[in-house]
């Protein structure tokens, strides 16, 4: 990858047979120095950076260079050139690859915690593919790659997922979105997602080409509960569905008594029986509710009315000696006919009634 003439470098390019390297930098034979007039060669989807005394100098992209003052002006400057000089001198050069890098993986190694309105705290995990590369090479070398002599996509795809499934959190949580409406809500879950970690990755000099969210999947107790709500609303009205099973099982009956009895004649009872069956399940469970209801009216109504004659106070009555008439103890003439009441009083022994002028109780015999 380099032309020597004794120990001068006269051509510098790099041919990247990898599919994962990053940045990858020059080997230069320890007494090797490159000519003033050398060819640089870099190649589309590539930049060059050259570094002086471990400072950043010039930065090179895609093309053919002849190295002079004139195209190093930073090299120039940090080593003090003159004008046309001439002399070879020593430098590191670094490449850096700024293809896309496609078909990286990622997946949430734990899972992520989320507060869905329906079941409450729920854990979701999900996977997918994303696609990146450098945008800023300066700012990548400086930021993330440093000196080392090779750089390749493994020393950063931990961190580029850990952002990933960072974002895809915080999207998720931020939209309010239903557990039972995360499988379709990826697209929206995906722009959300890009939108917040764009700045993340920018800040490394790397640029997120593309992510795609393949799948959300949720604890298998949540799915079997969703599974049970599913079934619920397919059912829809559930006195109909009942009756539509009871009907179901009368046929079933009638079809059992029809192979069991063997005639057409000697099935008669039996399907009526079934029929009879079917109907009154129909018929029970068709009005269980409304029977329910009536059953609750009709004991309430009975509580009041025996709640009203425990509460209505009992009086002593007498009877009218002329019409027999109920009139109250304490009346003077019946209430019936006018005829003068026969005044009576009450035992102080034992509280019986004792007739006006009575001397002695006829319950207990206490003297009046």
């Amino acid at each position: 990858m380099g032309l020597f003439t004794g120990q001068l470098l006269k051509v510098i390019e790099w041919s990247d047979a990898t599919q994962d390297t990053m940045v990858y930098k020059f080997p230069m034979p320890e007494k090797a120095e490159i000519m003033m007039g050398s060819q640089l060669i870099v190649r589309e989807s590539q930049v060059c950076i050259f570094l002086s005394s471990g400072k950043m100098a010039d930065v090179f992209p895609p093309g053919r260079y002849k190295l002079d003052t004139g195209n190093m002006p930073l090299l120039t400057k940090l080593m003090s050139w003159k004008y046309g000089f001439n002399s070879p001198f020593k430098c590191d050069v670094y490449y850096v690859n700024t293809k896309q890098f496609i078909n990286q993986k990622w997946g949430t190694a734990n899972p992520i915690m989320m507060r869905d309105q329906d079941f409450g705290m729920v854990r979701f995990r999900a996977f997918g593919t994303y696609s990146f590369q450098v945008d800023d090479a300066a700012k990548f070398f400086r930021e993330v790659a440093g000196t080392l002599p090779s750089y390749k996509i493994a020393s950063l795809s931990d961190q580029l997922k850990s952002i990933l499934i960072s974002g895809i959190g915080e999207a998720v949580a931020a939209s309010s979105i239903p557990a039972l409406d995360l499988s379709m809500q990826l697209s929206r879950l995906t722009r959300d997602t890009n939108g917040l970690i764009l700045e993340r990755f920018s800040g490394m000099g790397i640029k997120l080409s593309s992510m795609a969210i393949e799948n959300i999947s949720l604890p298998e107790e949540v799915e079997k509960a969703m599974d049970k709500r599913t079934s619920m609303g397919a059912l829809g009205d559930v006195n109909r569905y009942t009756a539509f099973q009871a009907a179901d099982s009368m046929r079933d009956i009638a079809a059992n008594a029809h192979k069991t009895q063997g005639g057409m004649m000697n099935n008669i009872p039996a399907m009526g029986m079934g029929l009879g069956t079917g109907f009154a399940m129909t018929n029970m469970y068709a009005g269980g509710i409304q029977q329910s209801v009536d059953q609750g009216k009709a004991a309430a109504a009975q509580q009041s009315a025996q709640a009203q004659q425990q509460a209505a106070p009992k009086q002593n009555t007498v009877k009218c000696a002329v019409c027999g008439e109920e009139n109250p103890a304490a009346a003077k003439f019946c209430c019936n006919c006018g005829g003068k009441m026969a005044q009576s009083a009450f035992c102080p022994e034992c509280g019986a009634k004792v007739t006006a002028g009575a001397k002695f109780c006829p319950e207990c015999g206490k003297k009046i």
